[in-house]
């Protein structure tokens, strides 16, 4: 049986994974986008809505991807020392690899092309696949594209040597991540796109935490230190309470028209967006998993069945979620009532699909 240390790492991951399918679906239908279906949505929310949602949920998304490499890290040198390089980067590449050539080059065009037919434009195949920018656009699973990349990247560089997580640590990754985030948005802005939607702009932050992971290592998965998980909880408490009062002292309180100052190039705006998820990566991340040690360690066939569907559940979440919201389309409903449905659905669907997927793949090693 698992430790209870680590089965919550497992329990982390199914929340996160059902907290980025339900963001997505809320972001189909924000003026602020971020998610493909806002190119077509019929209805939007309510700018006070919006402001609402993006006060109370809005700070997590500078964070949670980053947990994801953040949680990748942890494990990858104990991966790379047990399978040796070649076999590693051979099992990532199928892995990772092949769910994101499918996706860019089949899955993810032909749900963008009934999206757009089910809004009524006239758009083919061909007009969805070569004309979305960027080219070789993956959905959401430009994530594993990116993850791929780092993890052969750390199985071919020299082996990260292990050490304890301390303060000192935490202050030195987080001014790393938030300085080299603004240097790399005076090139590439946060959420412009470049070719196999690499999202060069969010590297900074995904492969510091993919690093500070790999240091961590297997000590930081069965436990974090006491005086780090209270500090960087109180970190993350109190950024998150502050921002909504910074935002109102700015002016921001219409994101659709506010963001842009933010997302990169020399302005202070776009200064203060990355030192804001500096601090919030390398805090919450730590504390994240801090927390699930300490509540989330709740082991039972039903919860283990969970955490091995939620890498499946991830790599169907955006065909699931572009479909769910073309059925409702027809449906004259505000957005308020369609995002909450499509987000609840989606995250049923997503892992029932992974729990059938894995349940028959270990019926099948149990049969051979």
């Amino acid at each position: 049986m698992k430790s209870m240390r680590l089965s919550a790492v497992d329990n982390l991951k199914v929340i996160l994974v059902a907290w980025v399918i339900g963001g997505h679906a809320l972001l189909g239908y924000a003026a602020i986008g971020g998610w493909p279906y806002d190119e077509v949505n019929e209805v939007t929310f309510h700018p006070g809505t919006e402001t609402v949602l993006a006060a109370l949920i809005g700070p997590s998304g500078l964070f949670f991807m980053g947990t994801f490499y953040f949680m990748a890290g942890i494990f990858t040198p104990g991966s790379i020392e047990r399978k040796g390089r070649r076999r590693f980067i051979a099992e990532r590449l199928v892995r990772l690899g092949t769910p994101w050539v499918v996706s860019a080059l089949v899955v993810w065009p032909t749900f963008v092309w009934i999206a757009y037919n089910g809004a009524g434009r006239d758009v083919s195949w061909w007009q969805a696949f070569t004309d979305r920018d960027p080219f070789l656009d993956s959905g959401s699973l430009w994530f594993v594209g990116v993850l791929l990349i780092f993890s052969v990247g750390v199985a071919l560089a020299p082996p990260i040597r292990e050490r304890a997580i301390t303060s000192g640590t935490v202050v030195g990754m987080t001014v790393a991540v938030a300085g080299t985030t603004f240097l790399t948005r005076l090139v590439f802005p946060a959420r412009s796109g470049q070719v196999g939607d690499l999202h060069l702009w969010w590297w900074p932050q995904c492969l510091g935490m993919l690093l500070l992971g790999a240091i961590g290592g297997r000590k930081l998965a069965e436990r974090v230190p006491d005086e780090i998980y209270r500090m960087t909880r109180n970190v993350v408490i109190g950024t998150i309470a502050l921002l909504p009062v910074a935002a109102a002292m700015m002016g921001v309180l219409d994101l659709a028209k506010s963001a842009e100052p933010f997302l990169g190039g020399f302005r202070w705006q776009a200064a203060v967006l990355a030192v804001v998820e500096g601090i919030l990566v390398v805090a919450g991340s730590l504390w994240l998993i801090g927390l699930a040690q300490r509540r989330l360690t709740r082991q039972g066939p039903f919860v283990d069945g969970l955490a091995r569907s939620a890498y499946v559940a991830f790599v169907v979440q955006g065909p699931i979620l572009l479909a769910l919201a073309t059925g409702l389309r027809p449906l004259d409903l505000p957005a308020e009532v369609k995002a909450p449905l499509v987000g609840a659905a989606a995250i049923v669907l997503s892992f029932g699909i992974g729990w059938v997927v894995t349940s028959r793949r270990g019926a099948s090693a149990r049969s051979s």
